[in-house]
């Protein structure tokens, strides 16, 4: 695990890279004319101005900066603009609840709020007699955000170079068993882990990458692991203000790399999957000989004559167009914050799309293995230079094979904010974090992910059920858009099923079945159970749901079923429909 980073601190990688990289495009930003790129050293200028006006406000070092925003220039502007003063940053979601703001701000003891719009200024207003650390609410998007520069403009403010251990950001975890709790990273945690992402990244040091940065800055895999790590090589990200426009700006900014979570692949496979059955047989033929072909030539064995043909048949009328519609210059991506299903990494794979792997916790800066060149599919691949990871045996769930990951390291947190318990709790007496996560290394250190600590519960026959595995698996299928299992002291799983209903509109049309008694049609319940032995065909035999309930509303951010990072909030699902899948036993 010995690593010496060549950066201790984020504003020492700021400033190197400035001068490296000085006149190359870093910040690309969407304007109606097309794409506007702002340079290493234009960025630079700006963030200078918004330290000087920050400092202008009262801001100095060990201060904390907040910020509700989605994806913007100004939000990386005032990032290092806070670094720089050796202050905090503190970043938020849009899509967050009032209370969430309330509680974050209040925690964290925020002087400065940044907001997107005037919309969310007016909400934050509304919160501000609460607070009475807030003193100053700056709009992006009007004369507050343009007077901030204008301030530190006239009173630039020197850089303030902070120590490695120094608080750059508390970045509050989602909050799916209670309220969010404040990690606070240091500038050594998100410098090394940034330098060792690039360690094992294959990124080319003879040409620009450019990345299409759609991930949410608020969340650590892209505001920190993204934004760092390209900085650092001297890369650019183009900025994806709006996730519902990522299909159109793909082709116009033709990223080399991407860095994505799995429901994004899993959205791709459940889309060519959708695309492939309403083409003629003749084409789904093709398709799946050829996947099958992809998948033998990955495993060495030789192909026939006929599949070499459906091969290439398939990759000019199939593969490239998939590929064309990520912009065409493509040549692999990073996926992380969940573990991707071998069923989606290797139909990716198949594409032509190389996936790399990788797995971390806000706790541990955000990446804690990455797969490089010597990928295995359905691993995370390998602890990152200056990180080691152990299996604890004895963790709650463990078998012979997995138990809880434990993560040592440079990226491991300081601590939580204001909460010595859980800071406590999550340290062994070794001072490795607790990941929470089950997980397995095989004989060549590759790391395979499990299940969740906190999510597993017993049959009533004893045996242990990981459920979030499974409900992954079973919502690959292109009818089923969310699932829940339920099974705790119960003979057996049963589930919770939000269909697709887009396409199970589209079944139902073939099968004249009236749209009003969709969800309570026999035929309907048929389909799903078809489903669900589907895609159950590699789980053991006691985790198989034996019953369900179909409900026709989405789990999402505003009925408080999903945090902003798209994680399952289990305990407001069974508060509203526990009885319901309780009533499946009698």
């Amino acid at each position: 695990m010995t690593y010496t980073s060549p950066y201790t601190q984020l504003v020492q990688l700021f400033t190197a890279s400035v001068q490296r990289f000085g006149s190359r495009q870093l910040f690309g930003t969407r304007k109606t004319a097309g794409w506007h790129w702002t340079s290493y050293s234009e960025f630079s200028e700006l963030v200078q101005r918004a330290r000087g006006g920050l400092v202008d406000l009262g801001i100095g070092p060990g201060d904390r900066v907040a910020v509700i925003s989605n994806n913007r220039l100004e939000w990386a502007v005032c990032a290092y603009g806070v670094f720089t003063n050796a202050a905090t940053y503190v970043p938020m979601y849009e899509a967050q609840l009032d209370r969430d703001w309330q509680y974050i701000l209040r925690d964290s003891g925020a002087k400065v709020c940044l907001v997107a719009n005037a919309a969310i200024a007016g909400r934050v207003r509304a919160l501000q007699p609460d607070l009475p650390e807030l003193r100053h609410i700056i709009d992006f998007q009007d004369t507050s955000y343009t007077q901030l520069l204008e301030r530190g403009a006239k009173h630039p403010a020197p850089l303030r170079t902070p120590s490695p251990n120094d608080c750059a950001m508390y970045i509050y975890t989602s909050g799916t068993t209670g309220n969010p709790k404040g990690v606070e990273l240091t500038h050594h945690n998100l410098a090394s882990n940034a330098c060792g992402v690039l360690e094992v990244a294959p990124l080319d040091s003879r040409l620009q990458e450019r990345s299409l940065a759609f991930l949410p800055w608020a969340h650590v895999f892209g505001g920190c692991v993204e934004i760092n790590s390209l900085m650092a090589h001297g890369d650019s990200l183009a900025i994806c203000d709006n996730t519902d426009k990522l299909l159109d700006y793909l082709p116009e900014v033709q990223p080399t790399v991407l860095f994505a979570v799995p429901r994004i692949w899993n959205r791709i496979y459940d889309g060519v999957q959708k695309q492939i059955a309403g083409r003629p047989k003749p084409i789904q033929h093709l398709f799946h000989t050829a996947m099958a072909a992809k998948s033998k030539q990955r495993n060495n064995v030789a192909l026939g004559f006929g599949e070499r043909i459906a091969l290439r048949l398939a990759e000019k009328l199939i593969f490239s167009k998939v590929r064309a519609r990520f912009g065409g210059r493509l040549r692999f991506a990073f996926s992380g914050a969940a573990a991707l299903s071998r069923d989606v990494a290797e139909f990716i794979d198949n594409l032509g799309i190389l996936v790399y792997e990788g797995y971390g916790l806000t706790e541990s800066s955000g990446c804690t293995t990455a797969s490089g060149p010597d990928r295995r599919l359905g691993s995370v691949g390998k602890p990152i230079p200056g990180v080691r990871v152990e299996i604890d045996k004895h963790a709650p769930g463990a078998s012979a094979n997995d138990g809880e990951i434990i993560i040592f390291g440079s990226g491991v947190m300081a601590r939580y904010h204001n909460n010595p318990g859980d800071t406590l709790a999550s340290f062994t007496p070794e001072g490795g974090l607790r990941s929470g996560d089950l997980g397995r290394i095989d004989a060549d250190g590759f790391l395979y992910i499990t299940g969740r600590v906190k999510e597993l519960y017993k049959l009533s026959n004893g045996k242990y059920v990981a459920p979030a595995p499974l409900e992954e698996q079973l919502q690959l299928s292109p009818y089923i858009a969310q699932c829940v299992l339920y099974g705790a002291d119960k003979p057996h799983n049963v589930a919770l099923i939000v269909p697709d209903m887009q396409a199970l509109s589209s079944w139902a049309d073939g099968q004249g079945i009236d749209h009003s008694t969709l969800l309570t049609d026999p035929r309907t319940k048929e389909l799903i159970r078809r489903e669900i032995d589907a895609q159950s065909r590699e789980i053991k035999g006691y985790e198989a749901v034996r019953d369900f309930i179909l409900v026709p509303e989405p789990f999402t951010t505003q009925n408080d079923m999903l945090t902003p990072t798209m994680k399952l909030k289990r305990r407001n699902v069974m508060k509203q429909f526990g009885d319901k899948l309780e009533a499946l036993y009698r």
